[in-house]
């Protein structure tokens, strides 16, 4: 992002704190946070249930009241231009919240006219059959199954082709072959400039989809980087041979370097690269006797990454 580029979304010392009762005390969803999500980007917001995801999403989309800080959405600040920072947003939430007896097409129309997308701009057909649903686009909501109900909330937060979307879990619920679908249409609306801004418990599909990534547990962000820098983080590599013979036993020569054997009689051996060499390992199974018919490797994932900031003290 250039210095002279408006974030599409900027966050600074964001706080949000719930009253509490006589029961419980209040309690800080998030602590002050700060957060750029820069223009054109596919922005991972991750982070475990109750972490404050939601509340920050509830924010931008004008449902929660934050308690300080300050917002922007595409440049506009959402207490002093807050129809222009809605206008610039489109979420979809985690909650199935459709009217029943709309179908699809008056569904879409009717939020087009709350943001005044003139009739001839509207797209209503286009978007029911990029999220599948124009085979349903006549049939009561109440009707339609819960995967359904989901792309139909995608749908509606497109109609007004806002800069920023936001995905609060989008594909919790739609099968393999309709997710692909639904990603396929959000990495097409991003060719044409959209930024998307993507939560997800699908750690694999953040990994493969979002270029940068925000880690946030209870209230606070714990990381924003490029995903592989992110990725680049834990400095562990596995080897994993698979020995020409068997081997029932950890010849002495490896076991201060920690192998092991899993249950497929192959010999396991994690090493951090910034500080060993593979080719270190290797000669030391030659040394053991054991030769070598098979080896690959393994690095760390996201999902690493995720359980090593976010487990509990």
């Amino acid at each position: 992002m250039t210095p002279e580029e408006t974030p599409a979304i900027e966050a600074r010392a964001l706080r949000k704190t719930y009253a509490g009762d006589r029961t419980t005390p209040p309690k800080d969803a998030l602590k002050g946070i700060d957060l750029v999500v820069p223009q054109g980007s596919i922005f991972g917001l991750l982070g475990p249930n109750g972490a404050g995801k939601s509340t920050f999403i509830n924010i931008l989309a004008g449902l929660v009241v934050k308690t300080s800080g300050t917002v922007k959405t595409w440049g506009f600040d959402i207490d002093k231009n807050p129809r222009q920072a809605r206008a610039s947003i489109g979420v979809v939430p985690q909650e199935l919240n459709i009217d029943p007896f709309f179908n699809p097409v008056e569904v879409l129309e009717l939020q087009a006219g709350l943001y005044g997308v003139p009739k001839s701009q509207r797209r209503t057909m286009e978007i029911l059959e990029a999220m599948g649903l124009e085979d349903k686009a006549d049939a009561y909501a109440r009707t339609l199954s819960g995967g359904m109900r989901r792309r139909l909330l995608v749908a509606k937060a497109m109609v007004h082709n806002p800069p920023v979307l936001v995905l609060d879990e989008p594909t919790a619920g739609v099968d393999i072959e309709l997710r692909k679908r639904l990603w396929d249409y959000v990495r097409g609306l991003h060719d044409r400039g959209t930024t998307i801004v993507l939560t997800t418990h699908y750690l694999e599909e953040a990994e493969e989809l979002c270029d940068r990534i925000a880690i946030i547990n209870h209230g606070d962000v714990a990381c924003c980087e490029p995903t592989p820098d992110l990725i680049a983080r834990i400095d562990e590599k596995t080897i994993i041979i698979t020995p020409e013979a068997a081997v029932t036993h950890i010849p002495p020569t490896l076991e201060h370097l920690g192998a092991e054997i899993n249950g497929d009689g192959q010999v396991v051996m994690s090493y951090a690269p910034s500080r060993q060499k593979m080719e270190v390992l290797l000669s030391a199974v030659h040394t053991a006797g054991i030769s070598i018919k098979d080896l690959t490797t393994q690095e760390s994932d996201l999902e690493d990454i995720f359980l090593q900031l976010t487990q509990s003290p």
